[in-house]
Formats: structure tokens, sequence, C-alpha cells
């Protein structure tokens, strides 16, 4: 069977009640028999065994690095499947793309994995896993029930499930799915499942309750196992010095000093860098240091963030310079034209954002003496590209790649996108003719590193004669990450891309006319998707921009958005609750509210912070952050809520501190001495409300970081009447707005 989600009729068919909602006929290619197994008693679908002790093994697709979705999806399967809780054990795939791989396609306007890849990134497990694991667990069910309605003799419709046991009430006869999987068999072809089959929500045990995380206890402990904590049988550990800038490749490489480090064992050149081999992480980072190493030319080698920065709101500012269209409905131009009035924003810039993460980047590698087989140990967001990734530079088939999975100790995106450690392990352990463990220090994260890339940004919007919104018009400058990824594999494309550009459609507030471009800037850093990605810059702008016309106009600026929102219920119920959670119209003394609203990856979410400021330090103190989101079907309302905390968190540190600058195509930031993280004491308190609606679950592992930006940067706009137009607010340029 290969029938596609229709992701048009999944979200079209909402109106008639939460079951309803979800467009079921469907049986994904995932959810086929599955072969016997020795070892199995009963393996309904290549989702979940069911062992004859009652234990149930569910398969977990996605990657684990925080968000917990090792608990929701095997959650939300076990509901469809009424299984006992307490019986449930969670396993990892195969990595077989076809089988497990995400079936969450691309629409066309905003970028998506290719349909079944491996792929956590942008929230993507739940949109695409929630319909798939719900038609396996109620095909299991219905095998479960198949097989004790002919064991009895009775007809299916006698029967009923409870907790891992089917019963037949009639005869008070019952049978545990451990007994039932003593003797049943897998059917040849798997029950075709209609929206009757699945569960009411009325039905629901665990989806749309509190299921306490599998994780968190292993992680609470200790006992959980991440990459870096990997150990093999002859392995030895490897540190890598890189080129500085991106296009570098050693030339010479001096390296006396480094082998006469007590422990090191050899020197290898790599494409981009040179890596030292050793006994200890110690040795080894302590000879890479030791290298005289020089660089090849390239264009980013004499790079300077700050004069390119300058060069972005130049060309943003340039209306002779054509923009790539992302976006557009109407006629953006022509309204602007015709408007009765047009407000045209200053410049808005933001800096480079490194990922952070806190395990440092890490992979354990081996390859087999002919050179044709490997195994990689790692902690990855992207299985699929890492063993195409890994594949490609050693030359093998991707088939004869084994790949052990493992908790990530965070991951933000940094490590969803080209897989530069797995990938330089792997060579270095081909060069060795042992397993090596390659772990990158914080320095060589950062100096290495893989930003969210820098925009300048400027907004035009037009207004009727009643001062009604009728045409926006938003252009971002900003390098291209696509560009710069088909770059490492030989491309040349320079198209726009969703990664810098989302958080510029604006489906919270419709507007007639509205265009959005990207100005595309040449390269000069790696890039890569961030927690947040585009949103997180874009929805700074655009909610300081409606900031600003809220003053213009002489609006409250909750009263604006509610008027912008109109015909969104959804966006209208969030702003309400925002404002009253936040108590929005009572005064403060020596502090101020602002406002953000944010749509991403079909979620919802409204933000109010408070804030005072040091006028004398031009330090912001953010005291309380109150949210409010709304992500379709809350599949778990508290998780829901802590991952919004963290992305709260996450964004404070972007909008307050956190910056890289290059020059001279050299990272200037070195650890976190210099690239300021948020600190405890930086904390505010955070309060989130869940809003669970009757719409298919969607995205929220990066959903509190766009919030941040906008409501901060008002709030200090209404506490001093200032606006602060980039990112992030350092105290330095804080005091210099202000005049201090």
């Amino acid at each position: 069977m290969s029938i596609e989600i229709d992701r048009r009729q999944f979200l079209s068919s909402g109106a008639t009640g939460l079951t309803l909602a979800f467009a079921v006929g469907i049986n994904p290619v995932a959810l086929i028999p599955a072969r016997a197994q020795p070892d199995a008693s009963l393996k309904p679908n290549l989702w979940l065994t069911i062992a004859r002790d009652g234990t149930i093994t569910i398969v977990s697709p996605a990657a684990e690095l925080g968000q917990g979705t090792t608990t929701t999806l095997p959650a939300v399967l076990a509901d469809e499947l009424d299984a006992d809780w307490a019986k449930v054990r969670i396993i990892m795939p195969d990595w077989h793309d076809e089988a497990y791989g995400n079936p969450f396609s691309g629409d066309g306007q905003r970028s998506k994995p290719r349909a079944h890849d491996f792929n956590t990134t942008a929230s993507f497990a739940t949109r695409g896993y929630f319909m798939p694991m719900r038609i396996a667990g109620a095909q299991a069910r219905r095998v479960l029930l198949d097989a004790a309605a002919q064991k009895w003799g009775v007809p299916i419709a006698e029967l009923a499930t409870e907790p891992s046991v089917v019963v037949h009430r009639a005869s008070g006869r019952q049978l545990s799915y451990g007994e039932i999987a003593a003797f049943a068999k897998a059917p040849a072809e798997l029950p075709k499942i209609d929206a009757s089959d699945l569960k009411s929500a009325s039905a629901f045990r665990f989806i749309g309750k509190d299921v306490p995380r599998l994780d968190v206890p292993a992680k609470t402990t200790g006992a959980a196992e991440y990459a870096i904590d990997v150990k093999v049988p002859g392995m030895v550990y490897a540190a890598v010095l890189h080129s500085p800038y991106e296009g570098g490749h050693p030339q010479t490489i001096d390296d006396r000093l480094t082998r006469e480090v007590d422990g090191i064992n050899d020197v290898v050149r790599l494409p981009a860098g040179v890596a030292v081999i050793g006994s200890s992480v110690e040795a080894t980072q302590a000879a890479k240091n030791k290298l005289k190493v020089t660089w090849s030319a390239a264009p980013t080698a004499t790079y300077d963030s700050e004069r390119a920065l300058a060069d972005y709101a130049a060309s943003v500012r340039d209306p002779s310079r054509a923009g790539v269209t992302y976006f557009s409905t109407g006629d953006a131009r022509a309204a602007m034209q015709a408007a009765a009035s047009v407000f045209r924003s200053e410049i808005y810039r933001t800096h480079y954002v490194y990922h952070a993460q806190m395990e440092p980047l890490n992979a354990v590698a081996s390859v087999n003496a002919d050179g044709k087989s490997a195994e990689i140990w790692c902690g990855t967001q992207s299985p699929s590209l890492l063993l195409n990734d890994v594949a490609a530079a050693l030359g093998i088939e991707r088939r004869n790649i084994t790949l052990h999975h493992y908790f990530l100790g965070g991951g933000y995106g940094r490590r969803g996108g080209p897989q530069d450690v797995p990938v330089e392990a792997a060579l270095i352990a081909k060069a060795a003719g042992k397993p090596v463990k390659l772990i990158w220090s914080r320095e060589d994260d950062i100096g290495a590193g893989r930003f969210r890339p820098m925009t300048a940004q400027q907004i035009e919007a037009g207004f009727d004669r009643d001062g009604k919104l009728v045409a926006w018009r938003h252009r971002i400058a900003a390098e291209s990450v696509r560009a710069y990824r088909e770059m490492l594999t030989g491309g040349r494309s320079l198209s726009t891309e969703s990664i810098v550009m989302r958080g510029s459609i604006l489906p919270q507030y419709p507007i007639a006319n509205h265009l959005s471009e990207q100005v595309i800037q040449p390269p000069g850093a790696r890039l890569s998707s961030l927690r947040g990605v585009g949103t997180g810059a874009n929805s700074f702008v655009v909610e300081s921009v409606m900031d600003e016309i809220a003053r213009m106009q002489g609006k409250d600026p909750v009263a604006l958005r509610l008027e912008l929102s109109a015909g969104q219920p959804r966006v209208q119920k969030l702003i309400h609750a925002v404002a009253e959670m936040s108590d929005w119209t009572r005064k403060r003394e020596g502090s101020a509210l602002g406002i953000g609203v944010v749509e991403k990856e079909e979620t919802l979410e409204a933000g109010v912070a408070e804030v005072s400021v040091d006028r004398r330090s031009g330090r912001i103190k953010v005291h309380n952050f109150w949210a409010t989101i709304d992500a379709g079907l809350a599949v778990q309302p508290k998780n829901l809520a802590i991952q919004t905390e963290g992305g709260i968190i996450y964004g404070l540190g972007h909008t307050l501190r956190e910056r890289i600058t290059i020059k001279d195509g050299r990272v200037q930031q070195t650890n976190f001495s210099d690239y300021l993280v948020p600190r405890m004491s930086d904390i505010p308190h955070i309060e989130v409300r869940v809003i669970s609606t009757d719409h298919p679950p969607t995205g929220v592992g990066e959903n509190g970081v766009p919030m941040v930006g906008g409501a901060v940067g008002n709030a200090v706009a209404a506490l001093t009447g200032t606006r602060l137009r980039e990112l992030p607010f350092a105290p330095e340029r804080v005091r210099d707005a202000l005049g201090a």
C-alpha cells in the first residue's frame, strides 16, 4: 500500500469535530505488515511489537533532543492501541526511509523535508507522524480484536478493549494483549482504518493529557546515554583544526610540535582542516593547538560582518535592487502607489546567532578494513542526511552504513544541516584504520560554526483614507542558506528560501496586497537553520513595525492587532488571553509592557513582556513574560508549555546579548565568556497558557523563540519612547539609543 496523506484534505475537514478533523481513509506506506521476527510474538506492523509477557515495544522515529518526542509519538500510538502505558517500551527505527521516514512533504511555499526523510527539524515530528501513529495503533488493535473474536467464535462487534486487554462483556471473558500475542498472527494485509475506527476526543487516554516523559528519569540521574559517552573497543580520539573561513583548504602543515605531545599517533589532512589523532581528548586538543597551518585563499577570507551589514542596509534601502519574491498576494506595488498614505520604516538589523547547544559536537566512526562499510555512533536531527553524507564522503553504498543513534544534548538546527562532524569522523577513521571519536571543542564549534544569517530589513505599509492597512511590502537583505548548502555540494542556486524568509507571510494578519522579498547578499559566513529560523528575526521587525503603526495612528497596540486579525478567531482568542494574563491596561511604575503575535509552522502564539531599563548601564531587565499558544490539538499540553518556556529563554539570549561578529573571515567570539547566553539572573517569571483547539496538531519546539524580540523591543519603546531597531539589544547600543 502506498497512499499519501493529502495535507489539503487533512486541513479542510476540520469543521465537523475533532475526530473527523483528521482525514483518515488512508494507510501510509510505513504501515505495512512486518515480516515474522524470531524474537517477536506479534508484530502487527512495522511500528510495534507485542511480546507474550505483554510488553509493547513501539518504534519512535524522531530524534530526541529535549522536546519529548520519544514520549509524545509513542503515546499517540498507545492511545489508539488502548495500551497499558506501564507496559510500553521505546526503540529507534532501522533508518529505512520509506518504511519509517516522516511522511510530511512540502507545499511549495514553505520548505519542508522530502517525504520519508528522517529529519527532526522545524517541528515536523508531530505534524508528520501524528496520523500514521494513530492509524498504526488502530490497526494493531483491530488485529488483536480479530484474533480474539476468532478464538472465541464471537462477532468482533461484541468485543471491546481496556488497557492492554480484550474483553467480551457478555460472557465475562478477557484476554490480555500478551496472551493474544502467543497465538495471533499478523495478517497478510492490514485492515483499512476509517474515521469511525479512530477514538473520539472524549475517549483519549493519553492524547491531550500529560503523560510523564520517558526520557526525563534517565537524564535526571545521569543514566541517559549520549554519543559523547560512547566508547568502542580499540577507539582513539581526534580533534580538528579547521579553516577559519569557508572555502579554505590546508596548504602547508607544520606538525613538528604537535607530534611531540604525548599520546599523539598521527596527523591527517582533511578537505577543510587538519586532524590530530591520539589516545585522549586532552592530548588531541592540546596537540591541535600546536599545529601551524597556512590556508588557501577564498573569497570569505577578508569578510567583515559589520561592513557587510552596512551594505545590506544600503541594498534593502535601494529601490533599484530587485528582490526575489517569496510570497505575494494581490498587487502590493499598485496598492502602495494608490494608498492615501504610506509608512516606510527605518532599517532594522539582526546579527549572526550561534546555536549554543550544550553537548559538544561529536561522533564516533569505524570504517571496515576493505573500506566498503562503516558504523557511526552519533546523535543527529537528520539521520537520512547523515547516512547520505557519510556514504558520499566514503564512496560507499548507504545501505552499508550502520547508524547507532543517541539522545542529543541540544540541537537547535545545528545537528540538522550538513553532517560535518560524522563525515569528518568517518574520514579520519578510514585514515587511522581504527574507530575514532571526534569531539569539537566549544572554541571549534564557535569558530567553525554555522550561524543564523544576519539581516537588514525594511517594511512599507500603505493605508486607505480610513486608515485601514491595504498594502504591505517587506524587504529582507540576507545571504541564502539554501545557496550556501548547495555550494557545499557543488550547486550554484541563489534562489530564495524559507529558512531566511519564514515569518514574513503573516497569516495572523491577512493583508489583501502583500509582498515579501529577499534581496540576496554575497556569501560571507557558514550558515545554517537555527531554532525559530527566519521567524526569529523577521517577527522582531514585523511586530516592531506594527507598534510603530499603532503609535502613528494613536491606537493601543493590542487594539491594532485585534483589528488586523479580524476574521481570525484563533488569533484573537490568543491576543485577548495574553492581554488578560498580563493585565495589559494596568499602568506600571518603572516598567512597561510590549506585545508580539507570531505564526510559525501553522502554530499561533502571542506574548507580552514586562521590562525595565537601567539608563546608566543600558541593561534591559525582563521581569515577566506571558505567552499563549495554539498548536491545534495539544497532544501533550504540559510538555507543550515547557517547550514554549524553553524557547522564550532561548529567544531572550538572541534579544539581549547574543551576537557573532566576523572580521578578516574569522569569528571573533571564542566561548561563553564572550558569546553571552542567558544566565539564571536574566530569566523572568514566565507563564504559558496552552489553548488546545479542534485543529490538527502543529509544531511547538521552536515557537517560543520568535515572540521575544518584538515583545521586548515594544516594551522598551513603550517605557522609554525610544525604538531599538537592531538585535541584540546590547547594553552599549541601548545607552547610545537613549543618549545616556
